[in-house]
Formats: structure tokens, sequence, C-alpha cells
């Protein structure tokens, strides 16, 4: 472990203020409150607890398991009614188990947390250090990526974006996680020049490219299969900030109960300079990692929301 890595950093993260304490938010502090306890429970008890709730969810939410659906038939048209209906039941209760999983994150110590966490493809990362050049983690919508920043941040200098939410105390709350193990965030609000100022020699990186955010800056590219708008972002990151991007994936073994982060070797001649060829690569070395792992990515996401002009929507 490299214990020269900044984290932690005073400047990281969303400031506390007192408007936090109102009392429209005391039931989300009360969440947290338990949440501190559910922290202290090994991960077999937390995960049945996460499979209950994913239950919950996957009996009284029509909207989750609809969305779910319709990705699955586009994913894995092989599958029959049942087979689907088994899989939507099983990735809800992987996304229960994530839900509680967040109070490890925001709870444990680091001391820990280390021990449950693994990076395979580790020397891809020390590769392109010891060659100077900036990272970028390409990191899939997994139900676990969350866990890719702190185990990334035992090791490197990392930084990422995020996405500020409608609840002021968990975007606080999350904010201060995640500044417990990267150097600092950046919030999408900031937008790519302080990422590209931010991508120096030797520094991670830690982008997510697979959402789906409209036509803007994106173009359309198969993703298993069916025409999905893909952001250029990526490769224009790679291209200005002349980075090596490495598709990464975080998932949790039940085998090992680690949280294991899978880092693949870096895309081959990325970007290539055409917007499409750099998104079909992209997209297909994400749809590579999903299927190692197809019950842990998160389906919950319309990941084909956006459809070519002309096109009925999917959902």
């Amino acid at each position: 472990m490299n214990t020269n890595v900044k984290t932690g950093d005073a400047t990281c993260g969303i400031k506390f203020n007192t408007a936090l304490l109102h009392p429209r938010y005391w039931l989300t502090w009360l969440g947290l409150f338990v949440a501190f306890f559910v922290a202290v429970f090994p991960n077999k008890i937390r995960h049945t607890i996460g499979r209950w709730v994913g239950d919950f969810i996957y009996k009284k939410s029509d909207k989750r398991r609809h969305i779910i659906n319709v990705n699955l038939k586009i994913a894995f048209p092989n599958l029959d009614d049942k087979q689907r209906d088994t899989m939507i039941q099983k990735q809800l209760q992987w996304y229960g188990c994530a839900l509680i999983d967040y109070s490890l994150l925001f709870f444990a110590s680091k001391a820990r947390l280390s021990k449950m966490l693994e990076i395979e493809g580790q020397q891809h990362i020390d590769e392109a250090i010891n060659n100077d050049k900036s990272i970028i983690i390409l990191l899939a919508h997994s139900v676990m990526l969350e866990f890719a920043p702190t185990a990334l941040g035992l090791y490197y200098d990392c930084f990422g974006s995020y996405k500020t939410s409608k609840n002021p105390v968990l975007d606080w709350m999350i904010a201060r996680s995640r500044c417990r193990h990267v150097s600092f965030v950046v919030s999408r609000e900031e937008g790519m020049r302080k990422l590209i100022k931010s991508l120096i020699s030797k520094r991670l990186m830690i982008f997510l490219p697979d959402e789906d955010l409209g036509t803007d800056n994106a173009v359309f590219a198969p993703f298993f299969g069916k025409e999905k708008a893909t952001l250029t972002t990526t490769a224009r990151l790679a291209k200005m900030g002349k980075a090596v991007a490495l598709p990464t994936f975080a998932w949790y073994d039940v085998a090992t109960q680690k949280y294991k982060i899978k880092v693949t070797e870096p895309l081959q001649g990325y970007p290539t300079g055409d917007a499409k060829q750099d998104a079909l690569l992209l997209n297909d070395s994400l749809e590579q990692l999903i299927n190692k792992y197809p019950e842990q990515y998160m389906w919950t996401m319309k990941w084909f929301k956006t459809r070519p002009e002309n096109e009925a929507s999917l959902y």
C-alpha cells in the first residue's frame, strides 16, 4: 500500500452547513444513524438485509422492474421470460446489497475496508505510471462501483467527478465518503475544463462513461447490439490529457467475500480520432466486463433512453 497517497484533502467535497440540520432532513439523519450500526455487521448479515431490500423493491416497484426487463430483453435476447424474471430479481437483490453497503463506505475504517478490497489487473495501472502517463479509469455503472475509488485510493493519487443529488445531506455524506479515499472530486457542473486540468502524469481520473446523457457530446454506437447514445467526452479527455484509458468493473465476489476491482488492459489506439469508432471500442470493452458479472451491472438505468430520430421510446 502506498502510504504517500494524499487523501482526505480539506478542500475536497462539500462544506457542512447548519442548513443540513433542518427538520426536513431529520429522516435522512435517522437513516444515517441506523447505517452507522449496520456498518458493523459482517458481509453475510448486511447482504441478507440487502436481499430483503431488493425483494421488497422487486415486489413494489413496477417501474424499476419494467426498466430492467427492457434492458435485459435487449442485452440477453436468448433468455426466456422465467430466466429473465429470475435475473431481474437477482439484479434487484444486488442493488439492495449495494444500498446497504453504503454503510461501510460511510463509516467503516480504512483499515477494515482495505481487508475487503482486491484489485485485479493492477499491473496495467503500474505500467502506465512507470511510463509517466495519466490514466482514465473507465468505470462501468456496476452496483458496487463506489468501491472502486475506495480501493484505488489506497494505492494511487485519484480523483473523480460526481453528480449532485436532490438530498443535500446525502450529497454531503457521499462527497465526504469519497474524499476519504481520493485526493479531490469535481462536480459535473464544473465542466470538462477542470477535469482536463486535473489530469496529470501518474494520476488516475475515475470516470463513468456509459450513462445515456442525451445527444449532446454523444454519438450512436451499438451496445449489446442496440444503438446507444455514447459519450464522446471520454475520447476527448483521453486525447487532451494524453491519457491511457483502462476499462474497469467493480463487483462483489461471494466466494472470497471481497469487493473486487477488475482493471483491464488499455484500449489500443484509443482515441482513434473517429468518434464512432471510439464509441464502438468503449462499448465493446464494457460489454465484455458486464458479461462476466451481468447481475451486478446497474440495469435499473435507462441505458437506451435516447433514440435515433424517428425511433420510438423503448421504455
